[in-house]
C-alpha cells in the first residue's frame, strides 16, 4: 500500500497536474478533496470531465466516474458484492477504493486517453427497433453505423503511418527533391529540343529514335518472354524426370512387393504422417506464434535503456528464486504416491522426447534424402545439356564401359591414320606455299600487262564478283537449310510428345487406382483413430476425474491433520498455562513464607517497590541538579572568562619578551621609555 502511494504521490507531482504533495498530506486529504484529485486525474483522460465536485451532487458524480471507468475497462476487485461497496465508497470517497482507482490510472494514462478518445466515436447509441422502422431513423442509423467503420479504418491507416517511421518533414523533403529534379528535367528536355531545332529533319530523326527504343522494349519484352518459356520447359522436364523416377520406384517396389508388406509400409507412413500433424505440427505452430507474439510485443514497446534491462534482470533472478523454493519445497514433502507418478511423468517425458528426437532425425533424413534427389537430377540435367546422354547406373555402366575398351581399339588406329594424314598435310602445306608464290608472280606479271594495255584492276573486280556470288549462293542455302531444319524439330517435337503421351497412359492409370486404395485405406484410417481418440478421451476423462477426487481426499486428509496438530499444540499450551496458573495460587495462598516469594505476585510487587524507590531518589536529584543549575552556570562563566584573561595575560608577556629582544623598556614616572 505504501508502494502504491508512492507511485500516485510522485506521478501527482509530475506535469500536466503540479500538486506538490508529500506522502503525509496526501494521505491527510479529506474525502471530497480525494475525490477532486480523481476527477482531475479522469480530466487529464477525458477533457469533459472538468468539473467542480462542490457544485455536482454525489450521485451524478459517482454515476459519471462509473461510466467513464467502465468506457476505460476498469475491473475493480471482487464479485458483485464488493461491485456494491465499490460504488459506496466511491460517492463517500474512501481511500481504499480511490487509491487503487488512482494507481491504475497513472499506470496507463496515454493508453487511456486513447481509448476515452475512440469511446466518444465508436460507443454505439442503442436505437429501439420500433424507432427504427421509420426510413427516416434507419437510414440515418445505417449512415452513422458506416461512418463509424470508416472512422475505424481511417484511425488504423493513421496509426499504421505513425508507427512506420514516416515522418511528414521527411516526405515534405522527399517532394522538394522531386520536384528539384523535376524542374531540372524540365530544363534539360528544352535546353535539348533547342538544339535539336537547328538540325536537319530533326522530326523524322525524332520519330526512328522512337520506333527504335519501341523496338528496343519489344526485344527486351520477347527475351524475357523466352526466358520464361525457357524455365516453364525446364520444370515441365523436371516434373516428367520426377513423375519418372517416383514410376521407377513404384514399379521396383511393386514387383517384389507382397501387399502385406505395403500395408505394413503405408500404416507406418500414416502413423509418422499422423505424428507429425497432430503433435509436431501443432507444438511447433503453437511455439513460433508465442515467439512472434513475444517479438510483436517487443516491437511495439518503447525503447528500454539500461535501467530498464537491470530493473528485468533483478525480476528475472527474483522469480528464479522463488520458483527454487517452491521446488524444495515440493523435494521436502516427499509424497510417496507422487514420487510414483513423477518416475512415470518422467519416463513419459523421456519417450516423447525421444520420440520427437526420431521424428525430427526421420525429417532431417528426408529433407537430406530430396536434397540429394534434387542435386541427381540437377547433375543429370547438366550432364543431358553438355552431351545429350543420361547418367548410367549398374550394367548399363559395365556395357559402356567395354564399348570404351572396343573403342579405345578403334581410336589408336585413327590417331596412325591421322599422323599419317599429318605427315601427308606438310607436305600439301609446302606445296600450297610454292604455288602461292607462283600465284604472286603471275598476279604481278597480269597487273604490269594490263597497265601496259589500259585496262588496270579488270583481274580483282571479276574475282569479287565471282566471291559476291559465291556468298550469295551460300547464303540461299544457309537459309533453305534453316527453314527445313526448324520444320524436323517441329515433327521431332510433336512425335516426341505423342510418345510420352502413349507411354504415360498406363502409368496415369495405375496412378488413379493407387489413389482411389490410398483414399480408402486413409478413410479407414480416420475411422480408427476417431474410435480411438474417442476411447482416449473417455479413459482420459475418467483418470482426469480420478485424479481430482484423489487429490479433493489428500487435501482435506492434509486439513484434518494440520487441525489436529493445531488442536493438539493449543491443549498442550492451556495445561501449560494452567499448571502455572494452579502452582501461582498455591503459592499464594499457602503459609509458607518461601514459597510465597517465589510467587509471581511477590516478585512483580518487590520489583515495583525497587522501581518506586529508584524513580524518588532520581526525582530528588533531579531537584537538586536544578537547584544548583543557576549557581553552576555562573561558575562555568566566571572559569571562562578566568581561561580568557589568562590568555591574554599570555600574549602580553610574549609580546614583551620580543620587545626586549628588540630594546630595553623602562618605565618612570608614569612613562615608558625604549632603550635600544
Amino acid at each position: 500500500m505504501s508502494d502504491q502511494i508512492k507511485f500516485i504521490v510522485d506521478n501527482l507531482n509530475k506535469e500536466p497536474f503540479k500538486k506538490n504533495y508529500n506522502l503525509i498530506t496526501f494521505d491527510s486529504l479529506e474525502p471530497m478533496q480525494l475525490l477532486q484529485v480523481l476527477n482531475d486525474v479522469l480530466a487529464e483522460i477525458d477533457p469533459k470531465q472538468v468539473v467542480d465536485i462542490r457544485e455536482e451532487m454525489p450521485e451524478q458524480t459517482a454515476k459519471r466516474m462509473l461510466s467513464l471507468l467502465g468506457i476505460l475497462k476498469y475491473k475493480p476487485p471482487g464479485n458483485a458484492t464488493d461491485m456494491s461497496t465499490f460504488r459506496q465508497g466511491l460517492v463517500i470517497g474512501s481511500k481504499p477504493v480511490i487509491y487503487p482507482v488512482l494507481h491504475w490510472l497513472l499506470q496507463r494514462t496515454s493508453e487511456l486517453k486513447k481509448r476515452a478518445y475512440l469511446a466518444r466515436f465508436l460507443i454505439k447509441l442503442e436505437v429501439p427497433n420500433e424507432f427504427l422502422q421509420d426510413e427516416t431513423v434507419a437510414d440515418t442509423n445505417k449512415q452513422y453505423e458506416e461512418l463509424m467503420e470508416a472512422f475505424k479504418t481511417l484511425h488504423k491507416e493513421c496509426e499504421q503511418l505513425k508507427t512506420s517511421g514516416f515522418s511528414t518533414a521527411e516526405i515534405r523533403k522527399d517532394i522538394s527533391a522531386m520536384e528539384e529534379e523535376k524542374d531540372q528535367l524540365i530544363k534539360r528536355v528544352e535546353r535539348l529540343k533547342k538544339r535539336v531545332e537547328t538540325v536537319q529533319n530533326h522530326q523524322r530523326m525524332l520519330k526512328i529514335a522512337r520506333q527504335l527504343r519501341v523496338e528496343k522494349e519489344r526485344e527486351e519484352f520477347l527475351a524475357q518472354q523466352k526466358q520464361e518459356q525457357k524455365n516453364q520447359l525446364f520444370h515441365a522436364v523436371q516434373r516428367l524426370q520426377r513423375v519418372q523416377n517416383q514410376l521407377k520406384s513404384m514399379r521396383h517396389a511393386a514387383a517384389d512387393a507382397k501387399p502385406e508388406s505395403l500395408m505394413k509400409r503405408l500404416e507406418e507412413e500414416i502413423k509418422f504422417n499422423s505424428y507429425m500433424v497432430t503433435e509436431k505440427f501443432p507444438k511447433e505452430i503453437e511455439s513460433k506464434k508465442k515467439e512472434l507474439h513475444f517479438l510483436q510485443k517487443v516491437v511495439s514497446e518503447p525503447a528500454m535503456d539500461h535501467s530498464d534491462l537491470l530493473e528485468l534482470e533483478s525480476k528475472i533472478n527474483e522469480i528464479n528464486t522463488q520458483i527454487n523454493q517452491l521446488i524444495e519445497k515440493k523435494m521436502m514433502r516427499n509424497e510417496p504416491i507422487e514420487g510414483k507418478l513423477s518416475l512415470y511423468r518422467q519416463q513419459a517425458s523421456i519417450i516423447s522426447r525421444k520420440k520427437e528426437a526420431k521424428a525430427e532425425e526421420l525429417q532431417e533424413a528426408k529433407e537430406k534424402l530430396a536434397n540429394l534427389e534434387r542435386e541427381v537430377s540437377l547433375k543429370t540435367n547438366q550432364t543431358r545439356e553438355f552431351d545429350g546422354t543420361e547418367v548410367l547406373k549398374g550394367d548399363e555402366f559395365k556395357r559402356y564401359v567395354s564399348k570404351l575398351r572396343s573403342k579405345s581399339t578403334v581410336f589408336k588406329k585413327k590417331h596412325q591414320i591421322i599422323a599419317e594424314f599429318k605427315a601427308e598435310f606438310g607436305l600439301l602445306q609446302r606445296t600450297e606455299e610454292l604455288l602461292k608464290q607462283r600465284h604472286e608472280n603471275i598476279q604481278h606479271q597480269l597487273q604490269t600487262i594490263e597497265e601496259k594495255k589500259g585496262i588496270s584492276g579488270y583481274s580483282y573486280t571479276q574475282e569479287e564478283l565471282e566471291r559476291v556470288s559465291a556468298l550469295k549462293s551460300e547464303v540461299d542455302e544457309m537459309k533453305g537449310r534453316t527453314l527445313d531444319d526448324m520444320s524436323e524439330m517441329v515433327k521431332k517435337l510433336n512425335s516426341l510428345v505423342s510418345e510420352k503421351k502413349s507411354a504415360l497412359a498406363p502409368v496415369i492409370k495405375e496412378l488413379r487406382q493407387l489413389r482411389q486404395k490410398c483414399q480408402e485405406l486413409t478413410q479407414e484410417c480416420d475411422e480408427k483413430k476417431s474410435q480411438y481418440d474417442s476411447c482416449a478421451a473417455g479413459l482420459e476423462s475418467n483418470r482426469s476425474k480420478l485424479e481430482q477426487e484423489v487429490r479433493g481426499l489428500r487435501e482435506e486428509c492434509l486439513q484434518e491433520e494440520s487441525k489436529y496438530h493445531y488442536t493438539n499444540c493449543m491443549i498442550k499450551n492451556l495445561e501449560v498455562q494452567l499448571r502455572r496458573a494452579t502452582d501461582e495460587m498455591k503459592a499464594y495462598v499457602s503459609s509458607d513464607q518461601q514459597e510465597k516469594r517465589k510467587a509471581f505476585r511477590e516478585q512483580y510487587t518487590k520489583n515495583i517497590a525497587e522501581q518506586e524507590n529508584l524513580g524518588k531518589k532520581l526525582r530528588e536529584k533531579q531537584k537538586a541538579v536544578r537547584e544548583s543549575h543557576g549557581p553552576n552556570m555562573k561558575q562555568a562563566k566566571m572559569w571562562r572568562d578566568f581561561e580568557q584573561l589568562m590568555e591574554c595575560k599570555k600574549q602580553c608577556f610574549l609580546k614583551q619578551q620580543s620587545q626586549t629582544s628588540i630594546g630595553q623598556v623602562i618605565q618612570e614616572g608614569g612613562e615608558d621609555r625604549l632603550i635600544l
